[in-house]
C-alpha cells in the first residue's frame, strides 16, 4: 500500500484503536502469560528466599482464589461500564460515548485485571506437590494490591467525572487544546501577503470524487500541501471538517497542474469516517457541551442550573476563539511561499451561533439561563475584537425578543433581562 493512501487507514486504525475496549485488555493477557513463565523459570533457580516458600495447597487455594476474583472484578468493571453509558445517552450526549470510550485508565484497569487473571492461571498449571512457583505466587499477591489500588482510583475517577459539570470540563478543555494546535499550525503554513493567488486564474479544474460517504474526520494537510507543490497545482477542500460527504462528491478539487495528479493519492490524504471526532474538529467539542446543555433543559430533565455551568465552559471557549484569526478560508502554502492548499473554516459568527442559539430557543422561558446568556453575551463586548462585535450584538436582540416573547409580565421579564453570571442569585452587571 502506498504511503499516502496508508495515512488515512492509519488515521482510521489509530481512531479505532483509541475507541477500543478490547486491544489493551489482550496485551495485558499475553503479558500475564510471559511474565507467569519468566516466574516459573526463575523459581526453577532456586532463587526465592526461605520466608517466600508456600505449600502446595497453599499455591493452589490463593491463586485459585485470584482467578476467581479477578473474574469477578471484570464483571463489577463491565457493570459499571454499562451504567455509564446509560447515564450519557440518558442525561448527557451520545456524543461523549466516543470520548468515554478512549479513557486510558478504564483500558490500564481492564489490563491489569486480565494480566492479573491470565498470571494465576498460568501459574496454576506449574504446581505440584515437590514443585511450587514460590515468586509467582508472591507477585500474584502484588498484582491483586495493585489491581485493588487501580479499581480505587477507577472509582473515585469516574464518581467524580460523571457530573455533568466535570464532564463539560474535561470536553472544554479538549476542544480549546484542538483549536490552538489547529490555529498554530494553519499559522505556520501560511502564505506571505501578496505572495500568490489562492486559486491560479484560468487554471484547469480537476475534480477529484470519493467513492464511498462519510463524515470528514481529518485532512493530512502537510501531505496534500507536498503533492501540490510537487505537482505545481492548487488543492481545494469544499467541505468543513466535520462535514458528510456523500458517495461520489466532490472531495478535492484540483486547480491546474504541470502534471495528472494521481486521485487515489489525494484521496488517501482525507479520511472519512462514520462519524465526527475531536481531533481536528474542535467545533465537535462544543457541539457535545451544547448538548449536555439542551438536555438538561427539556421538559423530562428540567435541570437549568446544568445548563448555566455548562455556560460557562462554553464561555471560556468563545472567548479563547474571538481572539484568534477566523477568516473562513485558510490558504496553506508550501516552502516558497506558494499557495497550494485552501480549506473551508468556521467563522466567528458560525461558533457563537453554535454556542447560543439552541440553548437560547430551549431555554427561553428559564429565568435563570437568559440571565446566565446575557452575561456571557455581554462579557463577549467587552473581550472580542471590533470585527466580531456585530455578531455577538445581534445574538444579544435575538435574546432580548425571546425574552418579551416569554416573559409577558414586565416585572419577571425586566428579572429574565439582568445579566447574572451564576444565573439567579449573583451580583447583577449594573451592581
Amino acid at each position: 500500500m502506498r504511503k499516502t493512501i496508508t495515512w488515512a487507514f492509519a488515521f482510521r486504525l489509530r481512531q479505532y484503536m483509541k475507541a477500543s475496549l478490547w486491544i489493551m485488555p489482550v496485551f495485558g493477557l499475553a503479558f500475564g502469560v510471559i511474565l507467569a513463565e519468566c516466574a516459573i523459570a526463575v523459581d526453577a533457580t532456586g532463587w526465592p528466599p526461605s520466608g517466600w516458600q508456600y505449600s502446595a495447597s497453599t499455591a493452589a487455594g490463593v491463586l485459585s482464589s485470584i482467578v476467581g476474583a479477578m473474574v469477578a472484578l471484570l464483571g463489577f468493571v463491565v457493570t459499571i461500564g454499562v451504567l455509564v453509558i446509560q447515564q450519557a445517552t440518558g442525561t448527557l450526549s451520545p456524543r461523549y460515548m466516543r470520548l468515554w470510550y478512549r479513557d486510558r485508565l478504564q483500558k490500564t484497569v481492564l489490563s491489569t485485571f486480565i494480566g492479573t487473571f491470565a498470571f494465576a492461571f498460568s501459574l496454576l498449571r506449574s504446581i505440584e506437590s515437590n514443585s511450587v512457583p514460590d515468586l509467582g505466587v508472591t507477585l500474584a499477591g502484588v498484582a491483586v494490591a495493585v489491581s485493588l489500588l487501580l479499581l480505587l482510583v477507577y472509582l473515585n475517577r469516574f464518581t467524580h467525572n460523571l457530573r455533568p459539570v466535570a464532564i463539560a470540563d474535561i470536553v472544554g478543555r479538549q476542544g480549546l487544546r484542538v483549536f490552538t494546535q489547529g490555529s498554530a499550525a494553519v499559522r505556520g503554513s501560511a502564505p506571505a501577503p501578496g505572495t500568490d493567488y489562492p486559486v491560479p486564474h484560468g487554471a484547469h479544474l480537476t475534480p477529484v470524487h470519493t467513492t464511498s460517504g462519510g463524515v470528514l474526520q481529518a485532512v493530512n494537510v502537510s501531505g496534500l500541501v507536498n503533492t501540490a507543490a510537487r505537482h505545481d497545482c492548487v488543492f481545494v477542500l469544499p467541505h468543513l471538517i466535520g462535514d458528510y460527504v456523500p458517495p461520489g462528491a466532490v472531495l478535492v478539487a484540483v486547480h491546474g497542474g504541470m502534471t495528472a495528479v494521481d486521485a487515489e493519492r489525494v484521496g488517501g490524504l482525507v479520511a472519512l469516517g462514520p462519524e465526527r471526532t475531536i481531533e481536528q474538529d474542535p467545533a465537535f467539542a462544543l457541539r457535545v457541551l451544547v448538548d449536555i446543555a439542551i438536555r438538561a433543559l427539556s421538559p423530562a430533565v428540567n435541570d437549568p442550573t446544568t445548563a448555566v455551568q455548562v455556560l460557562n465552559h462554553i464561555e471560556s471557549f468563545l472567548c479563547t476563539v474571538g481572539h484568534a484569526p477566523l477568516p473562513g478560508r485558510y490558504v496553506l502554502a508550501d516552502d516558497h511561499g506558494r499557495s497550494r492548499l485552501v480549506l473551508t473554516g468556521r467563522s466567528w459568527e458560525d461558533y457563537l451561533q453554535l454556542s447560543v442559539s439552541e440553548i437560547r430557543d430551549y431555554g427561553a422561558t428559564s429565568t435563570q439561563v437568559c440571565r446566565r446568556l446575557r452575561a456571557l453575551l455581554e462579557g463577549l463586548l467587552g473581550m472580542v475584537p471590533p470585527a466580531h462585535l456585530p455578531a455577538v450584538r445581534a445574538e444579544l436582540a435575538l435574546l432580548e425578543e425571546s425574552v418579551e416573547q416569554s416573559f409577558s409580565d414586565s416585572v419577571r421579564r425586566a428579572i429574565a433581562q439582568t445579566a447574572d453570571r451564576q444565573g439567579i442569585g449573583g451580583r447583577n452587571r449594573s451592581e
